[in-house]
């Protein structure tokens, strides 16, 4: 270590912790943003709660949000996915209705609650119902005095932190309607924000959440956008499908960047603070699964983006997948991270896809740090469809996920299940990653869950390990022609959608496919190579199941689950499992350390903090009109 520097500003340089802001007189630890860090590598210096002592955690306090299902408005609270902030000694919490509330950290005391009525919109069109999973916190080096900010469907609204008041000097009245300078008018219905802000000296930047499948005639835009701090004022905006005349516009054929819409942010982007780099994972465009409208492989969809974030100036990019047919998104935030592979440091940067891959490039320059093989995939048979012919395969890291279908995977719990399973694949198309949609029905594996999805990967930066929780769940992708004879459809221009039920299931909730359904795996990032993985999560609804009267089950299914992880310095990786649980686990080997029965399924990633010397660690739990924060200490 260098000499001349206090323990905890070496490693706060050397690891680029920002995510554990230490105050040395009040034994202070903050989880100041959303990934713990602006990076996104959701981890924390701290070590109280170590591997000796972490069975004795217990539940501190709860508090429960109090939202229900509000029929007047035609609106109900969806999975409670947030995960909160600490700085300063006070917690900061999004709701699914997305209330912002200011906690004592320490007993779960409600300081200040501010209300956007979000829910007067009525129920976002948005796939995942009413969830919000964070705020930002902007701390002014000349007062002192923090803001919070929260992108509430349409509206981008500053709070005082002490107060949670409006700060009246943003926008009008601390609002800003997010609406206003798009490229053409939408319903409001129709956009919505569920990741927070980014912030960078004077400048906020957000992205946007669109619904999904069905194509209309100029859906809502993706366009990212970055606004003063201190006024609201517009400073700039990136065209995720680039205008005619920008860059990537020939791209887009017949016109088709003109009127196309999503190509939207809606994950939690990362920035490279001291490069002023913002990473942005752009997803795909309308309609998910029919690309005829949209022919090309069209930039900037599926996509990570580099931008110089004080200008929005496009640095590099990498597209993920061309002319995207499988909504595989690039679903959560890109992992900051630094590497040493063969000998050479690496700043890199690590984007977790649906698809079960984790495409790493220099983040500065964007080249792959493992080579990336162009391969060539199936043609799709659908009526004006045209299919790229390749589609990118990283050589690694390894695949975190099962990827294609055979009747090899068929589910296997018992004979008889196995059977009828492989005779039901039979009437499906089946094949490897990336067989395209088509009219009999294609099995595609991950399906739209991932592989990975928006809680990301967890990062050490002592070990260079990375953990991600991983889905193995399949999807139906069936088109049939789209009926125009409905009550909205002058408003669609799509020929097809996608039919039925999207997940693969037969037997009232069973997988057509064997399990385990979820994992956790571990991945040596100096090597690209796999260190273990481990089936996580149960599904207590299947294990239920008449049809599995009597057998013999695996000690644990695997459960899906869409949030993520957090790593300690301790050599511990906490994580709920989309079940009823939450757990901690060795990270040498995700040995099961302890867990706790939550009793309504896990919904956030967790995150951990210290108040005057103790360390508490939490998570979020529940949907409906039942969920509630968790904290836990020893």
């Amino acid at each position: 270590m260098p000499s001349g520097f206090r323990k905890t500003a070496v490693l706060a340089a050397y690891l680029g912790l920002a995510c554990t802001v230490i105050s040395a007189r009040a034994q202070n630890v903050d989880w100041p943003y959303y990934g713990g860090d602006q990076g996104g590598m959701k981890y924390s210096t701290l070590t109280q709660v170590d591997k000796s002592n972490v069975s004795k955690l217990k539940l501190a306090w709860q508090w429960k949000t109090g939202e229900k299902a509000m029929p007047e408005y035609g609106v109900k609270p969806g999975v409670f996915e947030n995960t909160p902030l600490v700085v300063d000694g006070v917690m900061y919490v999004s709701t699914g209705y997305n209330k912002v509330v200011a906690l004592d950290p320490v007993t779960g005391a409600v300081k200040w609650t501010y209300d956007p009525e979000a829910y007067k919109l009525g129920q976002p069109f948005n796939g995942t119902g009413f969830v919000h999973r964070g705020v930002a916190l902007y701390k002014d080096p000349k007062t002192g005095k923090s803001t919070i900010f929260i992108n509430s469907r349409v509206t981008l609204i500053a709070l005082d932190a002490e107060t949670g008041k409006p700060v009246e000097t943003f926008g009008k009245d601390g609002k800003i309607d997010l609406l206003k300078g798009l490229r053409w008018e939408i319903d409001p219905k129709r956009y919505s924000n569920t990741s927070p802000p980014v912030i960078y000296k004077d400048i906020i930047v957000v992205g946007n959440g669109v619904g999904d499948r069905l194509m209309y005639k100029k859906d809502p835009p993706g366009d990212v956008r970055a606004y003063d701090v201190h006024t609201g004022k517009q400073l700039w905006s990136f065209h995720t499908v680039p205008q005619t005349g920008e860059f990537g516009a020939d791209t887009w054929k017949d016109g088709s960047n003109e009127y196309t819409g999503h190509t939207n942010v809606w994950p939690p982007m990362s920035l490279d603070e001291k490069r002023g780099l913002l990473y942005m994972p752009v997803t795909t465009p309308s309609n998910d699964f029919y690309g005829a409208r949209r022919k090309g492989s069209g930039l900037f969809a599926d996509s990570l983006v580099c931008v110089d974030i004080a200008t929005g100036k496009r640095v590099w990019h990498y597209q993920l997948v061309h002319h995207g047919l499988w909504d595989y998104d690039p679903p959560s935030p890109p992992s900051l991270i630094t590497i040493t592979v063969k000998g050479k440091k690496i700043d890199a940067v690590v984007q977790p896809t649906k698809q079960g891959f984790l495409f790493t490039f220099d983040r500065v320059t964007g080249k792959p740090v493992w080579p990336i093989e162009e391969k060539p995939v199936e043609k799709s048979t659908i009526d004006g469809e045209e299919s790229w012919p390749t589609q990118p395969f990283p050589t690694l890291p390894e695949p975190i996920a099962p990827q294609g279908v055979s009747l090899d995977d068929a589910f296997d719990l018992s004979p008889a299940l196995h059977d009828e399973a492989v005779a039901r694949l039979k009437t499906m198309k089946l094949g490897p990653l990336y067989t395209p949609p088509s009219y009999q029905g294609t099995m595609m594996r991950p399906g739209i869950l991932g592989g990975a999805n928006w809680g990301g990967a967890a990062w050490d930066p002592q070990t260079h390990i990375l953990f991600i929780k991983v889905n193995n769940q399949a999807a139906l992708a069936k088109l049939g022609i789209f009926d125009k004879s409905g009550p909205r459809a002058s408003e669609v221009d799509s020929d097809y959608v996608t039919e039925g039920r999207t997940n693969a299931v037969f037997h009232d909730g069973l997988s057509i496919l064997k399990g385990p359904y979820g994992f956790v795996t571990a991945i040596d990032m100096n090597t690209g190579k796999k260190l273990w993985q481990i089936p996580f999560g149960d599904d207590a609804e299947m294990r239920a199941n008449p049809a599995l009267k009597g057998l013999k089950l695996p000690k644990l299914l695997g459960a899906v689950g869409t949030q993520g992880a957090i790593a300690t310095k301790a050599g511990i990786v906490f994580v709920g499992g989309g079940d009823t649980a939450f757990h901690a686990l060795d990270e040498k080997d995700g040995t099961d350390l302890w867990s706790f029965d939550t009793k309504v399924r896990t919904g956030g990633t967790p995150m951990t903090y210290m108040i005057n010397g103790k360390q508490y660690v939490a998570i979020t739990v529940g949907s409906g009109d039942d969920t509630s924060l968790m904290v836990f200490t020893l």
